[in-house]
C-alpha cells in the first residue's frame, strides 16, 4: 500500500488554475484512474481494494458499497466507523431512478433542548464535543444491513470479510491518521482501549508506517457478520456500548439502540446546464445548497470571466453566503419540522437570489436578510463507486469530529460519534465547524441533527454522468459545488476540477477562506477591494469523484490526502 508522508503544493498553468499536486511519494497515478467497467474512489487504499475484491467475487455495486463502508470504518477510525452514521445516494440505471437512504445518528430518547446549557443559559460546547453526552444513537450498521438485504447479491458475511482482515492484520499509520491521533491525544489517552490501539506503550503517538492493529474491532465485526444488525444493536456489543456510555454519564440506552430506524427519503433534484442532479435531502442541508449555489451562478456565465478570476470568485462566494443564510434559517430534521425544500429550490426564488449576489462589493453578513420564500402551501469520509451496468453510488459517512466523542465502547474497538454537536445548542450558537444553528435544529429526543454531507449523483440525458462527494463539515457543500462548476461550467478535466484551489464562504463567520496554493496575488487584491475578508486556511475537503467518458469511467481521489482511484 502507498501512504503519503508529505504534501507538496504546486502551481499549474493548466486552465490558468492553481491545483494541488499529489504527494511526493504517492504519484498522480494513485489518485487518478480510467477503466471500462468498474471504478472506485475512496480515501483509503485498502478500502478501494476491498470494494474491488467484492466485484471480483461476483458481487454487485451494493455489495461493494457495504464492503467499502466497513473497510473505511477500519482504515479511517478518526473519520468514520460503525459507531457513527451516514447517507447513501444510489442510482439504478435499469430503473433510471435515484434512491436516498438516511442512516444518520439520532439523539437519545432522554435528550433535551437545554442539555448543553448551564444554569445561566450559556452554551457549554465541550459537552457536545467530548465524552458520553456527545454520543448520538449510531445508524451505520442498521443502514448497511437493510440496504444490503434489499439490493445486495453476495452473502452478508462475504461483504464484511475484507474489513475484518484489515482490522486483524493491520495497516501502516499514515499522515492524516497520525495528525488526528496527535491532535486528540489528550482525550484519547484517557480511554484504555484507545491508548492500547493508537499509542505506544509509553503513551506516545507511533511513528509513521507503524502497523495499526484493531483486534477488538475485528472480533466485533465478526459478530456483526454472523448476526447481521442484531449483532450490533442487541446482545454483548449493545451491552458494552450502553454500559460504557452510562458509566460516563451519557444518555444512550438499550431502548435507543433497539428502536433505531433507517429512513428512505426522496432525493432532492435540480437541473443545471441540462444535467439532472440528485443529492441528499434533509436532514442533510447539502443537496439543497449544492443545487442552490449552482443555480444562482448559472445565469452569470462564469466561463467568460475565467476560472479563479476575481469576478468569478466574488460571485461564487456570494452564492455560498446566500445558501448558508438559508441553511441557518430553514433547515432541520424534516421528521420534526417542515423543511420548505420545494420553495428553497423554486426557480423564481433562486432567480431572486441570483440577482441579489450580483453586487460590485461583498455583502456583509449583517446586511443579509432571508428572502421571503414562495410558499406554495404551508473528519467524515466519502467514497464513490460505478459499475459496468451504469449504476452509481455516492456515500458520505462520519463520526463527526476527529475520533468522535473520544469514547470507545469497552472491549469492542468501536469509536463512538460526537454527532450531538451537529445540533444547535441554542439559537444562534455555532458548532464545531462554525455553522450557526436555528430553531429547527435544536436538540430533541429521536431527532436527527442537521448535516452538510452531500453525496451527489448527476445524469445526462438519463445516462450516468458523475458521482461525487467529500468529507469536511460545512465545507462539503462548497467543495462539491465547486468541483461540479469546474467540471461543467469551466470544462476542466476531472483531475484538474478536483485538484483546483477551492474557496469557502458560509455567511457566519463572515470571511472568505482560500486554501493553498492561494489564488493569484492580483486576484486576491481585487477581492479585498471588493470587500471580502480573506483568510488563508485548509478546508479539509477530499473529493472522491467518478465521471463517465467515452471509453468508460474516469475516477479521481483528491490529491490533497490519502486515497486511491482504481478500476478495471
Amino acid at each position: 500500500m502507498r501512504w503519503p508522508f508529505l504534501l507538496i503544493l504546486l502551481v499549474s498553468c493548466s486552465h490558468q488554475v492553481r491545483i494541488v499536486a499529489p504527494t511526493a511519494v504517492e504519484p498522480r497515478v494513485a489518485h487518478e484512474a480510467r477503466a471500462s467497467q468498474v471504478m472506485v474512489t475512496s480515501q483509503g487504499d485498502a478500502t478501494t481494494r476491498a470494494a474491488l475484491s467484492v466485484f471480483n467475487k461476483g458481487g454487485n455495486i451494493i455489495d461493494a458499497f457495504v464492503a467499502a463502508s466497513f473497510a473505511i470504518s477500519v482504515e479511517r477510525p478518526h473519520s468514520t466507523g460503525i459507531g457513527g452514521g451516514g447517507f447513501l445516494v444510489y442510482y439504478s440505471k435499469a430503473e433510471n431512478k435515484a434512491y436516498a437512504f438516511d442512516f444518520r445518528e439520532i439523539a437519545p430518547l432522554a435528550a433535551t433542548s437545554k442539555m448543553y446549557l448551564n444554569k445561566k443559559g450559556q452554551v457549554q460546547p465541550l459537552l457536545s464535543q467530548e465524552g458520553a453526552l456527545a454520543v448520538a444513537n449510531p445508524g451505520l450498521v442498521k443502514g448497511l444491513y437493510e440496504i444490503h438485504q434489499r439490493f445486495g447479491k453476495l452473502p452478508w458475511n462475504e461483504t464484511m470479510a475484507p474489513a475484518i482482515k484489515i482490522a486483524r492484520e493491520g495497516f501502516p499509520l499514515y499522515e492524516q491518521l497520525h495528525e488526528a491521533i496527535d491532535n486528540r491525544k489528550t482525550l484519547l489517552l484517557l480511554d484504555p482501549e484507545a491508548r492500547k490501539t493508537f499509542f505506544t506503550k509509553e503513551g506516545k503517538v507511533p511513528l509513521l508506517g507503524t502497523l495499526i492493529f484493531q483486534e477488538n474491532l475485528a472480533q466485533t465485526l465478526e459478530v456483526i457478520a454472523q448476526k447481521g444488525s442484531d449483532g450490533f444493536y442487541r446482545g454483548k456489543i449493545a451491552n458494552a456500548i450502553v454500559k460504557t456510555i452510562q458509566r460516563k454519564r451519557g444518555l444512550l440506552t438499550h431502548k435507543d439502540l433497539r428502536t433505531y430506524k433507517m429512513v428512505e427519503r426522496t432525493p432532492v433534484t435540480g437541473v443545471y446546464k441540462g444535467l439532472k442532479i440528485y443529492s441528499m435531502p434533509p436532514p442533510s442541508s447539502g443537496g439543497i445548497h449544492v443545487i442552490q449555489i449552482l443555480k444562482m451562478l448559472e445565469p452569470h456565465h462564469l466561463k467568460k470571466m475565467g476560472p479563479q478570476s476575481a469576478d468569478a470568485v466574488h460571485l461564487t462566494a456570494q452564492a455560498m453566503q446566500r445558501a448558508f443564510l438559508d441553511r441557518a434559517s430553514y433547515l432541520g430534521d424534516p421528521d420534526f419540522h417542515p423543511v420548505p425544500v420545494k420553495e428553497l429550490l423554486n426557480e423564481n426564488y433562486i432567480s431572486k437570489l441570483s440577482e441579489s449576489i450580483n453586487t460590485p462589493k461583498a455583502l456583509g453578513a449583517q446586511d443579509l436578510k432571508p428572502v421571503p420564500l414562495p410558499y406554495e402551501s404551508s473528519d467524515t469520509t466519502h467514497f464513490s463507486i460505478a459499475d459496468g451496468e451504469g449504476n452509481l453510488v455516492a456515500s458520505t459517512q462520519t463520526i463527526n469530529g476527529w475520533f468522535g466523542s473520544g469514547v470507545i465502547a469497552a472491549g469492542t474497538g468501536i469509536v463512538l460519534n460526537n454527532e450531538m454537536d451537529d445540533f444547535a445548542q441554542k439559537i444562534g450558537a455555532q458548532n464545531l465547524f462554525g455553522a450557526v444553528g436555528g430553531q429547527n435544529n435544536l436538540v430533541g429526543p429521536r431527532k436527527r441533527p442537521l448535516s452538510s454531507m452531500s453525496p451527489t449523483i448527476i445524469t445526462k440525458n438519463d445516462e450516468p454522468f458523475m458521482a461525487l462527494g467529500s468529507p469536511s463539515g460545512t465545507r462539503i457543500i462548497t467543495c462539491v459545488a465547486q468541483t461540479i462548476l469546474n467540471s461543467v461550467e469551466f470544462e476542466m478535466p476531472l483531475y484538474e476540477a478536483v485538484a483546483a484551489t477551492r474557496i469557502h464562504q458560509q455567511w457566519q463567520p463572515d470571511i472568505l477562506k482560500i486554501e493553498a496554493p492561494y489564488l493569484a496575488p492580483e486576484v486576491e487584491k481585487s477581492l479585498k477591494e471588493k470587500g471580502h475578508k480573506i483568510v488563508h486556511d485548509r478546508l479539509g475537503c477530499s473529493i472522491q469523484a467518478i465521471k463517465k467518458e467515452k471509453a468508460g469511467w474516469h475516477g479521481v481521489s483528491d490529491p490533497r490526502g490519502t486515497g486511491l482511484a482504481l478500476g478495471y
